[in-house]
C-alpha cells in the first residue's frame, strides 16, 4: 500500500501493524513480531491489556469529553499519583511536545526572565517552543526564526556550568538522551547542574517524556539520581498509547499559572485519564522492582553476548532503555530491516545507534530471545 493522502513526514516501513497482544505485534501480512519498541517508549504495559481496556470501555459508556470548565475527579486522581511524592501539581496536555511548551511558558512567567539553557543532541519536541529547546539542527532546517533566548551547551560537560547564570529562567535536560543516542547523564554532573541552576535562580526542568513511567526502574528517571527538579514533563507511557501528556511543577509555581494563562481543549480527556489512572496503579513498587531486575539481566546479556561483536562500537543505556552503537561502516537502518525480517522490531537513534525500548512487562525469557536475534544478526554482518 502506498500512502498518497498523508504528508510524507515519516519514512514508513512497508507493512501495517493491525493487532497486538502482550509484547507481540502482528502486521497486515500475518507476520508476528517480538516488540522491542513499545511504540517508541509508549506501550510500557504492552498491548491489549485487559485492565486498561476495561477502564477505557467503562469511561466510553459515560462521557468522552466535556471541557476543563468543570471539575474532574479523574484528573485529580492522576495528578495526585504523578506528583504528590515530589510536592508537585499537574497541568495536563496531549503530548510531550505540549508538556515542554507549558514548561517553557511557566519558567519564563515564574522567573520574569526569558533565557533558557538546553543541551546538544537533546530532543524536546517539534512545535516552535519545544523545537527551539531541541539540540538537533537537522530537524530545525527551514523553520526559522525560532524562539529567541535559547542557548546550548555540551551534555555531560562540566564546562556547561559556566553557562548557567542569573539571566537564565531555566535549564532543561533529559536524564537519558533518547533520540540523542541513548546517552546517560553522569550522576555528579546532573547534581552539579541542579545546584548551579538553583544557585542562579533558574528553574530545573527535567524532560521525562521517554524516560518516565517506569522505563528506568523508577517512576521517574531523575529519582535514580536523587535530583530535585522544579518542573517535570511526561507523556508517552502515561496512558499506554492514548494521547496524553502532563507538566508537573512545584506547588509554589501554581500562582504563575492561574485562570487564562494556559489551556488546551482536549487536555485531561476522560478516556486518557481513565487509562493513566490504571497505568499509575500498575507502576507500583513491586512492578518497578521487576523492571530493575530485568534491566540488570539484559545488561548482563549485552555484556556477555553482544558487546564484543565486531559490528559494535559500544553499548549504553539505563533500565529498559538501551543503545547499541554500531560502527560507522554498519548501516543501522539496514540492521533494523534485517531484524524485522527475523520477527523483531527495533528502533534507531542518533550516532548510528540501534535503540531498544521493550515493553516493561516483557519477561526475561523473551528479552533473552530478542537479544539472541540481535546477536546472530550482528555477528553475521561483515565489517569493512
Amino acid at each position: 500500500m502506498m500512502m498518497q493522502h498523508v504528508f510524507p513526514t515519516y519514512n514508513r516501513f512497508p507493512f501495517e501493524i493491525v493487532s497486538g497482544n502482550g509484547f507481540k505485534l502482528t502486521d497486515n501480512k500475518g507476520m508476528t513480531y517480538l516488540d522491542f519498541t513499545s511504540g517508541i517508549g509508549v506501550c510500557g504495559l504492552g498491548y491489549n491489556v485487559s485492565k486498561l481496556n476495561e477502564a477505557v470501555e467503562k469511561q466510553l459508556g459515560k462521557v468522552w469529553h466535556t471541557s476543563n470548565l468543570y471539575e474532574s475527579s479523574l484528573q485529580e486522581s492522576v495528578a495526585k499519583k504523578l506528583g504528590e511524592a515530589h510536592g508537585m501539581i499537574a497541568s495536563f496536555c496531549n503530548s510531550g511536545t505540549e508538556a515542554n511548551e507549558a514548561a517553557f511558558k511557566l519558567a519564563r512567567r515564574a522567573t520574569g526572565k526569558s533565557e533558557v539553557l538546553a543541551f546538544d543532541h537533546s530532543f524536546h519536541g517539534r512545535t516552535y517552543g519545544s523545537l527551539s529547546l531541541t539540540g538537533n539542527d537537522g530537524i530545525k532546517e527551514g523553520f526559522g526564526p525560532l524562539v529567541p533566548g535559547v542557548s546550548f551547551a555540551k551534555y555531560n560537560d562540566f564546562a556547561a556550568l559556566d553557562e548557567i547564570n542569573d539571566q537564565k529562567a531555566a535549564v532543561i535536560l533529559e536524564v537519558v538522551q533518547g533520540e540523542g543516542g541513548v546517552v546517560v547523564g553522569d550522576a555528579s554532573w546532573l547534581k552539579a547542574v541542579e545546584e548551579k541552576a538553583h544557585e542562579a535562580g533558574a528553574l530545573l526542568i527535567i524532560d521525562e517524556v521517554q524516560t518516565g513511567m517506569g522505563r528506568t526502574g523508577k517512576l521517574f528517571a531523575f529519582e535514580n539520581f536523587e535530583l530535585n527538579p522544579d518542573i517535570v514533563t511526561v507523556a508517552k507511557g502515561l496512558a499506554n498509547g492514548i494521547p496524553v501528556g502532563a507538566m508537573l511543577g512545584k506547588k509554589e509555581l501554581a500562582k504563575f499559572f492561574g485562570p487564562g494563562t494556559h489551556g488546551s481543549t482536549f487536555a485531561g480527556n476522560p478516556l486518557a485519564m481513565a487509562a493513566a489512572d490504571v497505568v499509575l496503579d500498575e507502576l507500583n513498587t513491586e512492578f518497578l522492582k521487576g523492571v530493575s531486575e530485568k534491566s540488570d539481566f539484559i545488561k548482563f546479556l549485552l555484556e556477555q553476548k553482544v558487546k564484543n561483536i565486531d559490528a559494535i562500537e559500544s553499548i549504553s543505556g539505563f533500565g529498559l532503555m538501551i543503545g547499541i552503537h554500531l560502527k560507522e561502516t554498519v548501516d543501522v537502518s539496514k540492521v533494523v530491516s534485517m531484524l524485522q525480517d527475523k520477527g523483531l522490531l527495533t528502533l534507531s537513534a542518533r550516532d548510528n545507534t540501534l535503540r531498544l525500548l521493550p515493553p516493561l512487562i516483557m519477561p526475561a525469557s523473551e528479552l533473552m530471545a530478542g537479544i539472541e536475534i540481535i546477536t546472530e544478526t550482528l555477528e553475521n554482518i561483515l565489517v569493512a
